[in-house]
């Protein structure tokens, strides 16, 4: 299967602590590129989670973004540390022996100072299966999403390499009738000049001139590229580098034929096909 590099996918789950979120979003890339925005409570999973993208994207640049907001029963499952609380109450004694015109501590800065509000043991490895279990979650969503847009991206360049099929099929007959009467053409012109129609220059000429006309090595390697591209289509997989070559060596081919044409219905095949090619070459930069 054919898959796009453009995604998106998120997942979530409440936690004794609070709420933690995991974003993936998927864009081109030439390699697969991982970037991650995790809380720094939460990155010791960085590891973890790189490997299993991994796994599972071989091309794009992927941005993870991992978050962990505090919810209500953490906050509700605080409570006054007593001995951070004797520490700080000595420490104001002596602060105030010293400073005795000092204001006294208020009770905002008492629960601001470290350590006088306890949190709750953090589980840290049952947090870190949880935020596994939302990757693979997120990965499932990201996966059938490129794979769905994938298949619309196949389907278009089928479509393109059917209009160059029939284009090559159209110009194929047309090939020898163009190169004749425009030889013809030429070696009247060639008479008029050199005022001999047995001149050994005419067929000289003629000759040269037929070997830079010749189409049919062209027109089969076109041929033989989108025989390739349906192929590397219905075998699947990351595909898109292949194809962004083969989109490459049809435009060449393209170029050629164009430049040989030895008439107006050849060079305008020519055109035709070159610009189905470049519609090709802008629909495999998104695929993986």
């Amino acid at each position: 299967m054919i898959h796009s590099m453009t995604g998106y996918a998120v997942a979530s789950a409440d936690t004794a602590r609070g709420a933690l979120a995991l974003e993936l979003r998927s864009v081109n890339s030439r390699f697969l590129d991982v970037q991650f925005r995790v809380s720094e409570e939460l990155r010791a999973a960085e590891p973890a989670l790189r490997e299993r993208i991994a796994a599972r994207i071989a091309r794009g640049k992927v941005d993870c973004r991992l978050a962990f907001a505090a919810g209500g029963a953490a906050t509700a499952a605080r409570a006054l540390n007593a001995e951070a609380l004797d520490s700080l109450r000595r420490l104001a004694d002596d602060a105030g022996r010293a400073f005795p015109e000092a204001a006294p501590l208020r009770i905002a800065d008492v629960l601001r100072w470290p350590g006088v509000l306890a949190e709750p043991a953090a589980d840290d490895e049952g947090t870190r299966a949880l935020t596994l279990r939302l990757a693979e979650r997120a990965l499932d969503d990201l996966c059938a999403t490129r794979a769905r847009e994938g298949e619309k991206l196949a389907a278009s360049v089928g479509d393109r390499v059917a209009q160059m099929r029939q284009r090559l099929a159209q110009v194929a007959p047309l090939v020898p009738q163009a190169v004749a009467a425009y030889q013809a053409r030429l070696a009247e012109r060639l008479r008029e000049a050199l005022g001999s129609a047995e001149d050994e220059r005419v067929r000289t000429e003629i000759a040269v001139y037929a070997a830079k006309t010749d189409v049919d090595e062209e027109l089969t390697r076109f041929g033989a590229h989108l025989g390739e591209v349906e192929r590397v289509l219905a075998k699947g997989g990351a595909a898109g580098k292949r194809l962004d070559f083969l989109a490459q060596e049809l435009n060449r081919e393209a170029n050629t034929l164009a430049s040989k044409a030895a008439g107006p219905a050849i060079a305008d095949c020519a055109l035709e096909l070159k610009l189905l090619v470049e519609q090709v070459r802008e629909q495999v930069q998104n695929i993986e």
